[in-house]
């Protein structure tokens, strides 16, 4: 094992029934003025904010309810809800909705905590974060991981711009997980949550290290159960085993267990950031329709070895030969995300011709205008990212 430092201080209530507990966990903290925030309108219709509410009314916790954070959270509307909850003097924000929402929530919580800083600035890197203010969550879709993660994006809309923001001050004190919320799910919405749970542990599975063996073994077992349950969910929508152990590995997945030791990765993220920020597309269908491409790319800088074992551990292949089995695992794992009905590459994706002049646009967009490079597996500099686009932009990949 390589050195790491692991905190995760969020507290998670899991189970079915687990939504009736969130005024109880909320008073724990010691909330007296708390900022609901929520999405576009489900969560209100499916009567969930009320139940929330009425637990925060009996508990005599003051609340306002935020709502209309969307995918791809904006920072148009997080600047608004900072101003909703200094109006209200809310001294904790509860997050009721994906991980959009909890991004949402999380940057509500660094601008009320630092009114005088714009908060994008802590996006952009120019204004160290130095506080915040609580974070809960009550998750209703698996995928994101936020709910234990410290990672938050924002897309300045304006400027066509998405970007993520990691720091410890990203993790919600407390997390309420009830898997019951999730089965009236729309597939699709299933499928894009089954694709970022995969791809938050790949994004960390493939590394340079190749000596955190128990590290390895965890993401192996998360990898193949996501992969098991994902075809679950897909026959059979609304599954509550199935669902409830989806819940918990995108927890798991985004909180760093799976990549402890190692140097995250994340090119696909920021490959599929930039389609997000381009196209406004569903962030799972952003990073299904790179991956294999990626994947493709980088295969080779270790002599295929990550990814024959990948093969092998995961998808349970084969092969004796390193190269063979490394194409069938990509093969494999690109052919499992267009089962989920996911695109696998730019013209599945639904964004229209993406000609060469687009994808040295994203290449662009992606590398800061060739002022940085992703990814750790291999690096990749802004002609490797052109490639990978190009790569993608062919209906035959």
């Amino acid at each position: 094992m390589h050195e790491f430092v692991y905190h995760v201080p969020t507290k998670v209530v899991f189970g079915c029934g687990a939504c009736n507990q969130v005024g109880d966990v909320v008073r724990e903290y010691g909330s007296k003025r708390c900022l609901v925030v929520t999405g576009q309108g489900s969560a209100i219709k499916s009567g969930l904010i009320d139940r929330i509410t009425a637990q925060l009314a009996e508990k005599g916790v003051e609340y306002a309810v935020f709502s209309g954070a969307q995918p791809n959270p904006l920072l148009s509307h997080a600047r608004a809800g900072v101003a909703k909850a200094l109006e209200l003097k809310a001294d904790l924000i509860l997050a009721v909705g994906g991980g959009s929402t909890i991004d949402t929530a999380k940057a509500i919580a660094h601008g009320a905590a630092n009114p005088e800083t714009d908060l994008w600035q802590f996006w952009l890197g120019k204004e160290p974060l130095t506080k915040t203010m609580p974070v809960g969550a009550v998750l209703t879709i698996p995928a994101a991981g936020s709910e234990t993660s410290d990672s938050a994006v924002l897309t300045d809309g304006d400027a066509g711009v998405k970007r993520g923001l990691n720091t410890d001050f990203n993790r919600p004190v407390f997390a309420v997980l009830d898997p019951e919320l999730t089965l009236t799910l729309p597939p699709y919405q299933v499928a894009c949550g089954v694709t970022d749970i995969l791809m938050h542990t790949l994004d960390r599975y493939f590394n340079p290290y190749v000596d955190n063996d128990t590290t390895d073994a965890i993401a192996e077992a998360l990898l193949r159960v996501v992969l098991a349950e994902g075809d679950v969910v897909r026959e059979h929508p609304g599954d509550l085993h199935a669902m409830s152990e989806l819940m918990w590995a995108g927890s798991l997945s985004h909180n760093n267990l799976t990549g402890l030791g190692g140097k995250k990765d994340f090119a696909v993220h920021q490959l599929g950031h930039a389609l997000s920020a381009k196209y406004n597309v569903t962030h799972g269908a952003s990073l299904s329709a790179v991956w294999k491409s990626w994947a493709s790319y980088v295969a080779p800088v270790d002599g295929y070895a990550r990814f024959a074992r990948f093969a092998r551990n995961v998808w349970g292949v084969t092969e004796e030969d390193g190269k063979a089995a490394a194409l069938k695992g990509i093969a494999l794992q690109s052919d499992y995300f267009h089962k989920l009905g996911m695109p696998v590459n730019l013209q599945e994706l639904g964004v229209g011709e993406v000609d060469d002049a687009a994808c040295q646009a994203l290449a662009e967009l992606c590398s800061y205008g060739r002022s940085r490079t992703i990814g750790t597996f291999q690096v990749l500099n802004a002609d490797d990212i052109l490639a990978i686009y190009r790569s993608a932009s062919s209906r035959e990949n």
